[in-house]
């Protein structure tokens, strides 16, 4: 474990191995961010990349206060995988390409019905956000942008099993490795924003303490965004499962932007995730970019002081994304940059973000894994590759 954790300052450390290029830029917010009072500890993981002032990619756990701050605009965007029972052998991706259509505005009324009629208890689950909203005195009318993806890094995507290492664990999770499996990757949309941005107004950066009114305020909204981004999830999901036509069962659905209270080392207070999966809630997904191997991982126990109960959420950007397009544009149109070395598809109507989220604007997904393993915090269950990712058919969100 000793080669793969960087020590950063007394308080911060990351995990990465010694070959892993990570930004000055990020591990100084590191340190800096685990400076601020009542911080006790701060981890970077292997997709630590710079943010608007504080690190993506990382951990931070804090007694008596809390820093919404730090968890950011877009609270609980998080990822979910769902088994379907497509056979990866029959995919022909014009059929698929057609059939999933526009993802991009919300649904409309006919739609809505046709999902109800496929998910009985959505009706029940919409009722049950609009009251949380409602209770925390957020405005439900921002629930018309439920069952939309986003834009920036979010997307939908087919992937189909390549490599399953633990094939007990892997079944009995109810995964098939000769179908494709469908990922969603997208949050609270607007809301999580609203939720920042009033909590900014008001308080600035320097947090809260906890079990003020103030905290108790902020949590109850930062609470229903976690909600709106999970029933989000699951509405894109059931959309693509219903122009499919297929069957799709969710496996699991985990928050990468989120405050909770927990308990690191025997004390007390609050974890904060900005782009971080979590190592306490079983099986998780290290998404690749748009042309790189995902993997399904699962958390081997450690202390948990070590990572703070987290791990890597993704590849991390390497490029910043202004510098995408100019890096790019001459190598390759958008159409070129549309497919995959792998035979896949990318839907993304958008000139500017399909540079921006290029498969050259990260790291290679198989280097942060390379990290988390050396520091024995994971084990691999299997490894897929992109089939089709659906980013936006449209130039706007």
């Amino acid at each position: 474990m000793g080669k793969f954790i960087r020590v950063v300052s007394e308080r911060a450390s990351v995990v990465a191995s010694e070959r892993l290029w990570l930004e000055d830029a990020a591990l100084q917010q590191l340190a800096i961010t685990s400076q601020l009072p009542g911080m006790r500890r701060a981890v970077g993981l292997p997709d630590l990349h710079p943010g608007r002032g504080y690190p993506v990619g990382a951990a931070f756990f804090s007694v008596g206060r809390l820093y919404p701050a730090l968890c950011g605009g877009d609270i609980g965007c998080g990822v979910s995988l769902w088994q379907t029972d497509l056979a990866i052998s029959k995919v022909k991706l014009d059929k698929i390409d057609k059939q999933i259509g526009n993802l991009d505005a919300p649904p409309d009324g006919d739609e809505m019905a046709r999902l109800h009629a496929l998910d009985p208890a959505l009706d029940a689950e919409l009722a049950a956000l609009a009251l949380r909203l409602a209770q925390a005195g957020l405005d439900a009318s921002g629930m018309r942008s439920l069952g939309t993806i986003g834009l920036g890094n979010h997307f939908v995507e087919l992937q189909a099993v390549v490599q399953v290492d633990e094939p007990a664990l892997f079944e009995g999770a109810g995964l098939e490795g000769r179908q494709l499996q469908l990922v969603v990757h997208s949050g609270s949309r607007g809301l999580g924003g609203i939720v920042l941005r009033a909590h900014v107004d008001a308080h600035g950066h320097a947090g809260l303490d906890e079990g003020t009114p103030e905290a108790q305020a902020y949590l109850l909204r930062h609470d229903a965004a976690l909600d709106y981004a999970r029933l989000n999830r699951k509405l894109v999901a059931l959309r693509v499962r219903q122009r499919l036509r297929c069957e799709a069962r969710r496996v699991l659905d985990v928050h990468h932007n989120l405050i909770s209270a927990d308990t690191i080392a025997g004390e007390a207070g609050w974890l904060h995730r900005k782009g971080a999966n979590p190592a306490d809630q079983g099986p998780v997904l290290l998404p690749g970019s748009r042309d790189d191997h995902s993997y399904l991982i699962r958390p081997l126990p450690v202390a948990d002081s070590v990572s703070l109960q987290s791990l890597a959420h993704g590849a991390g950007r390497k490029w910043a994304r202004g510098d995408c397009k100019e890096r790019l544009a001459r190598k390759a149109t958008p159409a070129q940059m549309s497919r995959t070395s792998f035979g896949g598809r990318v839907i993304c109507a958008d000139r500017a973000l399909i540079y921006e989220e290029a498969p050259q604007a990260y790291k290679d997904a198989g280097s942060v894994l390379d990290s988390m393993e050396g520091a024995g915090l994971v084990r691999v269950m299997a490894k897929s590759r992109p089939v089709l990712t659906y980013k936006t058919r449209g130039e706007c969100c």
